[in-house]
């Protein structure tokens, strides 16, 4: 079995919020530290939080941009993600909102 370097993870919030974030210790651990610790962070006010996707890196540089990516991505990009609807991914993406469908023109 792999030991991986560092783990990108999504939390649910109590106010229905999410949060991304990186940790390179045991995931439970970090969950539990969330819920329980004196935390001054985002989630310290809007617990308790649960585990709601994980992915796991061999080197922290791209669990670092995939924290990046995923943090800038919309809710709704979020909770695909979260399905794992792979798929849905690039019609969620800000640039695909932007581009108008075609529509079938009768001539």
């Amino acid at each position: 079995m792999t030991q991986f370097e560092m783990v990108v993870y999504i939390l649910h919030c109590a106010d229905g919020s999410y949060y991304v974030g990186s940790t390179k210790q045991d995931i439970e651990a970090r969950v539990w530290e969330h819920n329980n610790l004196p935390l001054d962070n985002y989630t310290a006010t809007r617990r308790p939080v649960r585990l709601v996707f994980a992915e796991a890196f061999d080197r922290i540089t791209d669990a670092i941009a995939r924290e990046r990516q995923i943090k800038g991505w919309s809710r709704r990009k979020k909770e695909a993600l979260i399905a794992l609807a792979y798929e849905s991914l690039p019609e969620l993406s800000r640039r695909g909102h932007l581009v108008p469908k075609s529509r079938d023109v009768d001539c």
